[in-house]
């Protein structure tokens, strides 16, 4: 066991330690817990660290805070402390090699104690009942491949629901926020009972174990998380069981299922009936908070068939009125982790919002527009009318161009539709005004798209594949769909559940290299969410989730209704009666109307998760701006010269105050044509806002500088920088920048260049020069 990097410290626990008796004790690194990001600057943050995480028969079970020699042994116990509670570890120990300090967070008290416990020791303080279950699946390692490390909370996950199974608990409720792994989480807990050969009758075999999605994506994503277990995994299809005259698969130990395959239908029993009703042990529901627990769901009947199973249910919403039959049929979660847990700790993507409106989120009949179907009221159409009452195609038209406007041409986008048919239409018109010629640039998936749609959606899946860059869709992607690169998520629907806003934000938050952060482009206010008092937590009563499409079922929106004579027959996408005649959509074109984007606005997000007001942001700043300088005269010394000037713009990106969120700033003051420099100081000191014309034009009037530089191409090169300064700000003030802008002023190369000064360092030196009187006090 090696100590390089804290030997100073661990030389003197060692010896007290015996850290050779413990099965890991090693140094934790920030990535253990975090990815090192800071949720409010969008970029990396401080690391973190904890001198040693001892873990014992695979159980994490104490911290220990190293300090040195000459150190007090409780310095640094508190944030140790916070670390033992993230990762609901009862242990505290701190040390400077004389004294050692235990601290209980059970019991909040903590004391000296003369030796540290062994490991057996403390393994049975914290497990006191004898539970061989409990300890022979707890010491199963993680099926891991490579050099690949659990996350913390995952550990902590697995474990807590391997110890409610132990505890013979039959129903069990996981919530961890979208993109943090819940499949993996599943497939580390059905390993371990795997491998245990646990089952709920005791005795020594493998259990039976199904896996129960909603779409068949989430199924086959799940499989290919469990794919070391390929020899004991088998799909229930509800075509190939109607081929095998109704008789479905019993030769596995892992089955995956969708639940429309084998739930009753109109004329065909549920093929989950021909299963005994004990044939599984635990039943694991992905995404259940989607319908399963509803008493009164289709697909409730499937979960109290197989009554004796353990039914473990995975999540990503905390408890809100749209859920709460989830709650109430699995009780309290055995452990959360949350969306804003995920960013604070790095192991998900920041995000930032651009809230975009144009001058027809209201339409207004007039006399002058061509109704081409459908009959108007006499009212105002509003945000939620759009494409389900009335389709405005200019409307159409005007936001697919306004999308391509704030993307990036090749980052991966999501436009999140009200349905399929809005889907096609937004496709069609993001690809009438794209400039990228690939005919799959932007496409369309939905359940109406089959299995085309499915193998597009695997394309832009493939991180290795520029193309689709654009997916249109309505409900098919809200949930699940690992697409790790997506920067763009973007709202052209109203969303009024805070469940489902919640799902499609995850579809943004996975990292990847080099993702900083992604965005949310908003055109319906849908963002608005995120102020809500209870964004990460409970809420108030919402509405219900209307949807479309087979794929796009969501049962916890759907009573359960028996069959009608005039049904269409079942499949295994869904369930439905006989719909009433819609009404006649009505479809208007404008006339002679001008319309356009009147407001983009751009909000960063804060600690808490929820996008910052403008005073927020300002404060903010305000906030950090001293610890990157102390004074007017300071920041004028920095910005005076190309390279203090760069690494100050870097530490303010670096804190989250990048170059968008500069110009957004900037546009706040009315400040676009005045230097960073200038917002700075006004933000700061209070000093006047001046214009950058205001500046170039007042440094050449100071003719005693010029007078150096009798040559006058020499002179009407300074005052060519200037006069790109004024155009195109302090860009053009780098240092890297001096031979373009020679070029660009026909001096010819830059050793012509050095002629007119005398020499190349003359030059140099005059560029410099120049930048220092630009920012003299005036």
């Amino acid at each position: 066991m090696s100590y390089s990097e804290h030997d100073t410290r661990a030389k003197f626990i060692d010896p007290q330690l015996r850290l050779s008796e413990w099965d890991e004790a090693y140094i934790i690194r920030e990535h253990y817990f975090t990815d090192g990001r800071k949720l409010s600057g969008n970029k990396r943050g401080e690391r973190l660290y904890v001198d040693y995480l001892l873990k014992y028969k695979n159980v994490p079970l104490a911290i220990i805070e190293a300090k040195r020699y000459d150190k007090k042994p409780t310095e640094g116990l508190q944030q140790a402390i916070d670390y033992a509670q993230k990762l609901r570890i009862d242990f505290v120990y701190s040390s400077n090699g004389k004294k050692i300090y235990e601290f209980c967070i059970s019991e909040g008290k903590g004391d000296f104690i003369k030796n540290y416990p062994t490991p057996e020791e403390m393994y049975n303080r914290i497990f006191a009942q004898e539970n061989s279950i409990k300890e022979k699946l707890l010491s199963i390692p993680f099926y891991l491949t490579g050099d690949f490390k659990p996350r913390y909370y995952q550990e902590i996950a697995v474990n807590k629901v391997i110890e409610a199974i132990a505890e013979d608990k039959k129903r069990i409720l996981l919530t961890l926020a979208t993109g943090t792994g819940k499949t993996f989480v599943a497939f580390q807990i059905a390993y371990k009972l795997f491998t245990a050969r646990w089952n709920v009758d005791k005795i020594e075999r493998r259990p039976k174990i199904l896996f129960l999605a909603d779409r068949n994506i989430l199924a086959d994503q799940a499989i290919n998380t469990f794919n070391p277990l390929e020899r004991d995994l088998v799909k229930i299809n509800g075509d190939e069981i109607r081929i095998r005259n109704g008789q479905v698969p019993t030769n596995a130990n892992v089955f995956f299922a969708i639940y429309q395959a084998i739930a009753e239908k109109e004329n065909i029993g549920g093929y989950y009936k021909q299963y005994p009703s004990d044939f599984f042990d635990i039943v694991i529901i992905d995404e259940c908070h989607r319908g399963s627990a509803n008493e009164n769901g289709s697909w409730r009947d499937i979960l109290d068939y197989f009554t004796t199973a353990v039914h473990l249910g995975l999540t990503a919403t905390p408890k809100r009125n749209d859920n709460v039959n989830t709650y109430n049929y699995f009780g309290k979660p055995v452990y959360e982790y949350s969306l804003k847990d995920g960013i604070n700790d790095g192991f998900l993507t920041p995000y930032k919002v651009k809230r975009i409106r144009t001058n027809i989120d209201e339409y207004i009949p007039t006399k002058d527009d061509i109704v081409v179907s459908g009959e108007l009221e006499d009212r105002i159409y509003g945000l939620s009318d759009f494409e389900s009452k009335i389709i405005v195609e200019d409307r159409t038209d005007l936001i697919a161009r306004a999308i391509l406007a704030n993307i990036r041409e090749m980052d991966k986008t999501i436009i999140f539709c009200v349905n399929q048919e809005h889907a096609l239409m937004m496709r069609d018109a993001i690809n009438k005004h794209k400039s990228v010629k690939d005919a799959h640039y932007c496409v369309r998936v939905t359940s109406d798209e089959g299995e085309i749609g499915k193998q597009l959606l695997e394309r832009f899946q493939d991180n290795d594949k520029d193309i689709p860059v654009i997916l249109t869709s309505s409900q098919m992607l809200t949930t699940g769909v690992d697409a790790r690169n997506v920067r763009n998520v973007v709202l052209v629907r109203v969303i009024n559940s805070m469940v489902e806003f919640k799902q499609i934000v995850g579809r943004g938050t996975r990292i990847f290299e080099n993702k900083d952060f992604f965005t949310i482009i908003d055109f319906t206010g849908a963002t608005n969410n995120f102020y809500d008092k209870d964004w990460d937590d409970s809420a108030e009563e919402e509405d219900e989730i209307i949807i479309d499409g087979e794929e796009d079922l969501n049962p916890i929106t759907k009573p359960k209704q028996k069959p009608k004579p005039n049904s269409p027959d079942g499949n295994d996408e869904g369930i439905y009666t006989a719909p009433e005649p819609p009404k006649e959509k009505i479809i208007v074109k404008l006339n002679g109307r001008n319309i356009k984007v009147i407001d983009v606005e751009i909000r960063y997000v804060g600690d808490n998760g929820r996008p910052l007001t403008v005073s927020e942001f300002l404060e903010k700043l305000i906030e950090f701006l001293p610890n990157l300088f102390s004074s007017e005269e300071q920041l004028r010394e920095l910005w005076s010269k190309p390279e203090t000037r760069e690494e100050l713009l870097i530490k303010l990106g670096q804190t989250g105050f990048d170059d968008e969120q500069i110009e957004t700033l900037q546009k706040m003051f009315e400040a676009e044509e005045s230097d960073v420099f200038d917002l700075l100081a006004y933000i700061s000191y209070s000093k006047e806002l001046v214009t950058r014309n205001h500046r170039a034009e007042t440094t050449k009037q100071k003719s005693d500088f010029f007078k150096n530089y009798e040559n006058e191409k020499a002179q009407q090169f300074l005052y060519f920088v200037l006069d790109r300064y004024k155009k195109d700000g302090i860009e053009e003030l780098k240092r890297d920048k001096l031979s373009e802008l020679i070029q660009l002023n026909g001096l010819g190369t830059t050793q012509e260049a050095a002629k007119a000064f005398g020499n190349a360092n003359n030059l140099i030196n005059a560029f410099y020069r120049l930048q220092q009187v630009m920012y003299q006090a005036v």
